[in-house]
């Protein structure tokens, strides 16, 4: 059993607490939400009243926030994770951010003796439920071996690759393939619709070849059907895309496709779904098409 301090229990992070509270581990989770709070404590877990209680006696502290600014006022602000901190404790950050707060976070950990992984996560909220995620690490190899059996309680691919900051990079490579496969899902069923071919069997078609995706097992249905509820919020892959271009300057390359479908996704939270699921990408689609 390992003492858990879990902080942000939303969508992703309240299923992934609850997984661990299952697994036998003790968790003691914080979260601004008194709902989300009251749903750990239905589980199991134990609930805090700040971070610092949440931190105080944990041998490993998990951190599940919405951006970089979050994660780096509750790991390194004044009465944050690092100082409330034990000499020894390994905190994992499993937060979509920017590579270089990831960095920024290790370097402030190694001078409080805390060991740090950057693992954010793949597989949206009913990745989170079924306790299915991807989970990309980064950091040393032996924090990753300890790690590991917490991971393997709430994700099915578990890969460590590579140093600290390699795992936010490989999220934004994974984002910026998810958005443009929505992208061009999106364009399939508006060119399909408008030819006057049934989008759900041509779609069907697409997934059996090699045009077959995840997404399109997944999600092809509802996108024709237009039932957006969020499974992982446009506002949040707006966020990411924004991480994906930075990381593209950072590395000196260019990424012109990332750059178009970082403008859909701003296009589609400034016409006021940001509160849909990235596969509303298609009302996108659709009001350029005049279909909308």
């Amino acid at each position: 059993m390992t003492t858990v301090g879990f902080i942000g229990l939303g969508i992703m992070g309240g299923p992934m607490a609850g997984h661990l509270v299952d697994a036998g581990h003790e968790v003691t989770g914080y979260d601004l939400g008194p709902d989300a709070l009251a749903r750990l404590a239905d589980a199991g877990g134990k609930t805090a009243g700040s971070v610092a209680e949440a931190v105080t006696a944990a041998d490993v502290v998990i951190t599940m926030l919405p951006n970089h600014p979050h994660v780096e006022e509750v790991v390194l602000g004044a009465d944050g994770v690092l100082a409330n901190a034990r000499e020894g404790l390994l905190l994992i950050d499993m937060s979509t951010i920017r590579p270089e707060s990831s960095l920024a976070i290790t370097e402030a950990g190694k001078a409080k003796g805390v060991r740090v992984l950057d693992a954010p996560v793949s597989g949206g909220e009913a990745g989170a439920k079924q306790a299915a995620l991807s989970i990309m690490v980064g950091g040393e190899a032996a924090d990753f071996a300890a790690a590991k059996p917490l991971f393997d309680q709430v994700g099915k691919t578990v890969v460590h690759v590579g140093p600290h900051g390699a795992g936010q990079v490989v999220k934004a490579a994974n984002q910026l393939v998810v958005g443009g496969t929505y992208a061009l899902v999106a364009e399939a069923i508006v060119l399909l619709e408008a030819s006057g071919v049934d989008a759900k069997t041509g779609l069907d078609v697409l997934a059996g070849g090699l045009a077959a995706s995840r997404i399109l097992d997944l999600k092809r249905a509802s996108m024709v059907d237009r039932q957006f509820a969020p499974g992982f919020w446009i506002d949040l892959h707006h966020k990411d895309m924004g991480i994906a271009l930075a990381a593209a300057r950072q590395a000196d390359v260019s990424l012109p496709v990332t750059g178009l479908v970082a403008q859909l996704v701003a296009a589609a939270r400034a016409m006021g779904h940001g509160g849909l699921d990235h596969s509303a990408l298609l009302k996108v689609t659709e009001a350029l098409s005049g279909r909308g």
